[in-house]
């Protein structure tokens, strides 16, 4: 299994590819769907049906270490957004590998 990170700009240019759309309307439709789930979590959880859900979490302060140095390090408490996949997203997936 590997990590396959994706930019901003790449799933700008596949939206653009896919529906035909100008890049820069593709940029409108990916930055305002970003804005409405920050605004969104911001209030309490996010569920997009068929999608999945989006939530806020407190992560608590804890110590780091610089793996190459071993020095440590305190990192802050903050808050986090977590995204749980739908049932059907997590399934598709499951049977991709299976």
């Amino acid at each position: 299994m590997f990590k396959d990170n994706i930019s901003k700009e790449k799933l700008i240019n596949s939206l653009s590819k896919k529906t035909g759309y100008s890049l820069s309307l593709s940029k409108k439709i990916i930055n305002d769907l970003i804005k409405i789930i920050i605004q969104h979590t911001q209030k309490g959880n996010l569920n997009l049906k068929n999608l999945g859900s989006f939530k806020i979490i407190h992560k608590k302060e804890r110590i780091g270490r610089n793996p190459k140095t071993k020095e440590e390090f305190v990192i802050s408490s903050r808050n986090a957004i977590s995204f749980t996949p739908a049932k059907k997203i997590s399934n598709k997936i499951k049977n991709l590998y299976e």
